[in-house]
């Protein structure tokens, strides 16, 4: 079932709580509920909200596999409209496991350029063997 929990549960409860209070449901067509729905979860400003997250303290690796993290990283970079390829390795690298963060930079040869995105993404996945038991799938988030 939808709605159960979080903002959604909260929203749908207001919305059947002005149906009692008015006795009218205040949603009445398909274009009502469209713009409600706009309204109350798509994000106000998509990039001011990237930005907000790679630039905050919350936004890291933590317990998501590298290839996760990422299409993540991707995701946000590209709604925040970033493009200078040494601002990204750095976000990028800044926001990695300690450990997957030590392992790229004591890497004996071939170690990514601090301003190039398409090596660093490359040698963080080749730096780390892809095998189950890999630091990239076994390390445990940060405490």
């Amino acid at each position: 079932m939808f709605f159960k929990g979080g903002h959604a549960a909260k929203w749908s409860e207001n919305v059947f709580r002005q149906e009692v209070d008015t006795g009218v449901f205040p949603i009445q067509t398909w274009r009502d509920f469209e713009q409600q729905f706009r309204l109350h979860f798509f994000p106000v400003n998509v990039e001011a909200n990237a930005i907000n997250m790679l630039e905050g303290t919350s936004y890291y690796q933590r317990g998501q596999i590298v290839d996760d993290y990422l299409d993540n990283f991707q995701a946000l970079v590209s709604d925040a409209g970033y493009t200078d390829p040494q601002t990204l390795v750095v976000k990028f690298r800044r926001d990695l496991r300690l450990g997957i963060q030590n392992q790229i930079v004591t890497m004996p040869y071939g170690r990514p350029a601090n301003n190039d995105p398409d090596t660093c993404r490359g040698s963080t996945r080749h730096a780390l063997p892809m095998r189950p038991f890999s630091p990239c799938h076994a390390l445990p988030p940060p405490h």
